[in-house]
């Protein structure tokens, strides 16, 4: 079985992560300036050479320079030249890894979007800390939505609808349940200062294809996938709810592996504790419920903290490959968290690791990891080896170079809107009041005599191309959506028939409530 090399263990033998477990999830856990962004990008660039694609957040901007080689200029190069000397690395040179960088502001990096009809009305409640009864509410007119053909993409979109649902909130009611104008109101106004916070950057189109992260170069390289999360960290609700939504996308879109050679794709999650702050009982069980199905989907989800405590049971007892940089002992929780983290370590009996867990120097950690039959190897402490790319950030002229060979250059750039949900109600509302006027001058009775103003989702796809039973093309259109061909950027796909027409109109309907079905499983 492949290995990634750690570092070298006081035992004298090297300590190593084995490929063939990567997705058997880990923890990069220690106190801030003890080494762990080392760590973690060290890990990169290794799972990187080995053919694996790797996500990692870059909270505070320093980890962009993994896409570039260190110099031996840099101030501390003698530092980590004499490290890897040290550990017998004789084939230590600086070199730079394949990048894509990745911002939801389109600042940093290319946009990352989804639309509102794939984040669902669950993670929806999530990010804007709705209360049972509103999200009752919420699953509602998102229910309305799909009965109605209504595609909702951005916030335009839901807000259109909220306001449409306000007005008819008696409507509403007699077919789906109470709804209360007090509580469409407080999603509003949720909405409007969720939006204030830049949220609404992260829905619309075109909408992130989930295999644009599972990338190889050229030279079978995995892709290092950068999200700038700077700017995003102000906003701590909405990383962690990306990061949630995009296990589950990664969860629903990959096919079952079991454990395969090597992982499809590491995920490090940084600021981990962010995810489960102030989540409630139920959130944080399905959390650690997703933790553990998109295990056999290739997946390894690395958690990144200052403290292990931050990380609840359930979900640490997952994390099979652990590296512990050192903890200070300033606190009585500073204290539980010591003794807390040397309990989950397979024991050492030449080792007392909870005096060492204090001991350790910047750039070493006490490392176990999963061996070949899948049990934790005995701890040991460990020098950690040095990573052959910069430490430290890119420049904005470097960013820019790399950001103009992206393979993704100009397929996210340039946001889309297309008709949807608002534009949809904007033409009813124009109609109804066109309508009114008609019925004033002529009569009810003549008026109906004539065609409906707007047409349906269906007469528009018949319309756009030939002349086919809409019956007849639902499963085409299924086909199509599900198979997410159209689902993340229809009009890409230059629709010339009647079917195709159809499955574009239909991408949000069918395939958000498809997605937010299984979703809603693994989160209820």
């Amino acid at each position: 079985m492949s290995e990634i090399f750690l570092g070298l263990g006081g035992n004298g033998e090297n300590q190593s992560l084995a490929l063939g477990r990567a997705n058997r999830h880990g923890l990069i856990a220690g106190a801030t300036g003890t080494g762990k962004t080392v760590t973690l990008q060290g890990l990169a660039e290794s799972f990187s050479a080995n053919g694996v694609p790797v996500f990692v957040a870059d909270v505070k901007g320093d980890l962009s320079g993994i896409a570039m080689p260190g110099s031996p200029t840099f101030k501390h190069a003698d530092k980590l030249e004499g490290r890897a000397k040290e550990l017998g690395m004789d084939d230590y040179a600086y070199s730079d890894n394949p990048v894509i960088f990745w911002d939801l502001y389109g600042k940093q990096g290319h946009p990352i979007r989804t639309t509102i009809t794939e984040m669902g009305p669950l993670l929806l409640s999530r990010l804007l800390d709705l209360n049972d009864t509103q999200e009752g509410v919420l699953q509602i007119v998102f229910r309305h939505a799909d009965d109605n053909g209504l595609l909702l993409l951005d916030f335009g979109d839901l807000q259109s609808l909220l306001q449409w649902a306000n007005e008819n909130s008696k409507e509403l009611s007699g077919v789906y349940g109470n709804v209360s104008k007090q509580s469409v109101g407080a999603i509003q106004r949720q909405l409007l200062s969720f939006e204030a916070q830049g949220a609404d950057h992260f829905f619309g189109e075109p909408a992130l294809e989930i295999d644009d992260f599972l990338k190889t170069d050229e030279n079978g390289r995995g892709y290092v996938n950068v999200l700038a999360a700077d700017q995003l960290m102000r906003s701590p609700k909405l990383y962690a709810t990306f990061l949630l939504w995009l296990l589950a996308e990664l969860f629903e879109s990959l096919p079952e592996v079991g454990d395969p050679e090597k992982p499809k794709l590491v995920f490090f999650f940084d600021e981990a504790h962010l995810l489960f702050d102030d989540a409630p009982k139920a959130l944080q069980e399905k959390i650690e419920q997703v933790v553990r199905l998109i295990r056999s989907k290739g997946v390894g989800v690395f958690f990144v903290t200052q403290n292990p405590i931050d990380i609840p049971e359930d979900v640490a007892g997952q994390l099979g490959n652990r590296v512990q940089h050192a903890l200070r002992a300033f606190t009585k929780r500073d204290q539980r968290a010591i003794k807390a983290a040397a309990e989950t370590f397979r024991i050492n009996e030449e080792l007392d690791v909870e005096e060492a867990i204090t001991e350790l120097k910047v750039g070493e950690a006490l490392v176990s990891t999963l061996d070949e039959d899948g049990a934790p190897t005995v701890v040991q402490r460990t020098l950690i080896k040095p990573p052959r790319s910069r430490l430290g950030p890119v420049t904005a002229k470097e960013r820019a170079i790399i950001q103009s060979v992206s393979p993704f250059d100009g397929k996210y750039d340039e946001r889309i809107d297309r008709e949807s949900a608002e534009e949809v109600l904007a033409q009813k509302a124009a109609d109804a009041v066109e309508t009114a006027q008609e019925v004033e001058e002529k009569g009810r009775e003549e008026v109906g005599k004539r065609s409906r103003k707007t047409k349906s989702i269906w007469e528009k796809a018949i319309s756009r191309g030939t002349k086919v039973a809409a019956g007849g093309m639902a499963g085409a259109a299924a086909a199509a959506v599900l198979g997410k061909k159209s689902r993340a950027n229809p009009v890409r796909s230059g629709i010339t028939s009647a079917a195709g027409s159809i499955a574009t109109d239909l991408a949000g309907p069918i395939a958000g409530r498809f997605v937010r079905n299984l979703i809603g499983g693994l989160m209820r």
